[in-house]
């Protein structure tokens, strides 16, 4: 998406990308929500009950949690690209990681990390992908309690919904990697461009560490950018099959844990954009802006028939808070128009009555600029 394309237009895959993220200070907004919380000893330490919202409207990048109802941000990241020696380069993920023990926001090293729910462990990924081991870090002391070893290395790991397993998508080269010798044209320039070598993916039992290894190389690129090679796989909402972007009706194609692939379990469910959403209690699904002249808001369907069954504001809605509130991305309705503002936006928690609560500040207007974050939602 360039900055002068209008705000609807956003590209399958980058919603899919970036779409599929302590303790409240003082500057926290605390809004009740009616949702159900999971058992206390299921939290994690010192993390707000998740009654709660913790916002900082003042923050951008965040410093300090930033929270609402079941899900919290529990890690962000920006994108730079960095070169390397020949004319290569690379498109680098820098992480910050809460840290449930003070509540902050803080700069890590790792190349890639995912959080499990419960916001208890983060898997990270050490630099200079791909890599034979996976860590599992504890988010109150920042420290790895044990390393996960594998025989195909591995560029990308995300935990299961119930956090009881890792997907770990397997790689030749780094799947990050920019390639003089896969340049292509951008702009009336010659730049390096990425090369498909993904292999497959392990599926890791977390305590266990017992490993299954399932072949599946990429099929080709789909995605754009500095990250351009990156085909991860991604779980499923029930963790029973695997899926990777594609430019299919439901913008995913699936497989099962084998690697077979199968048709689409959205048929039918009416999708209302591949990036939907479900609500927790799978009635109500996120989708598209449906926005016109200065209405800055998008659509909330009903699961079974995809018939709207709201509009709430937001640019793009990331996940869902409890049953009636989503966690949004909105750009000033006072300053955005395509082209002019459309890239400065927060994150809002919104609900199906049309209120709005900031969370943070606004992202830099630019769509490239290096201090633009992307949040990791995280069911807490």
């Amino acid at each position: 998406m360039t900055p002068d394309q209008p705000v609807r237009a956003v590209p399958k895959t980058r919603r899919l990308v970036l779409a599929a993220v302590a303790v409240a200070v003082a500057a926290a907004i605390a809004v009740p929500l009616a949702l159900r919380g999971g058992d206390e000893q299921d939290r994690p330490a010192r993390v707000p009950d998740a009654t709660g919202v913790a916002a900082h409207p003042d923050q951008s990048p965040p410093r300090e949690l930033i929270a609402a109802g079941r899900v919290a941000v529990s890690a962000y990241f920006t994108r730079k690209l960095v070169e390397q020696p020949n004319g290569n380069a690379v498109g680098t993920y820098e992480w910050r990681l809460l840290n449930t023990a003070t509540g902050r926001y803080g700069k890590t090293d790792w190349a890639w990390l995912h959080v499990a729910p419960g916001m208890r462990t983060a898997a990270v990924l050490e630099r200079d992908l791909p890599v034979s081991r996976i860590g599992l870090l504890d988010l109150a002391t920042g420290k790895v309690q044990r390393w996960i070893k594998v025989d195909r290395s591995v560029g990308g790991v995300e935990f299961s919904p119930d956090g009881k397993r890792l997907l770990a998508t397997a790689y030749g080269l780094n799947p990050d990697g920019m390639f003089k010798d896969a340049s292509y044209r951008l702009n009336d320039r010659t730049v390096p461009g990425p090369k498909p070598s993904r292999t497959g993916f392990h599926m890791i039992d977390v305590v266990s560490g017992a490993t299954d290894f399932v072949e599946r190389p990429a099929e080709g690129n789909e995605q754009d950018g500095p990250a351009g090679g990156r085909q991860d796989f991604h779980w499923s909402s029930d963790g029973k099959l695997v899926w990777e972007p594609g430019n299919n009706a439901e913008g995913k194609i699936y497989y099962d844990l084998t690697g077979k692939r199968i048709a689409s379990p959205d048929q039918g469910v009416n999708p209302s954009y591949p990036g939907a959403v479900l609500s927790p209690d799978g009635t109500l699904m996120t989708g598209d802006f449906v926005g016109e002249g200065d209405r800055i808001v998008s659509e909330i369907r009903n699961a079974k028939t995809g018939d709207r069954a709201a509009v709430v504001p937001g640019q793009q809605l990331l996940a869902w808070a409890d049953n009636s509130h989503v966690i949004a991305w909105r750009c000033d309705p006072k300053r955005c128009s395509p082209g002019q503002g459309e890239f400065r936006n927060q994150l809002l928690l919104v609900g199906l009555d049309g209120k709005a609560i900031p969370l943070s500040g606004f992202r830099p207007e630019k769509l490239r600029d290096k201090g633009r974050w992307e949040p990791v939602l995280t069911p807490r």
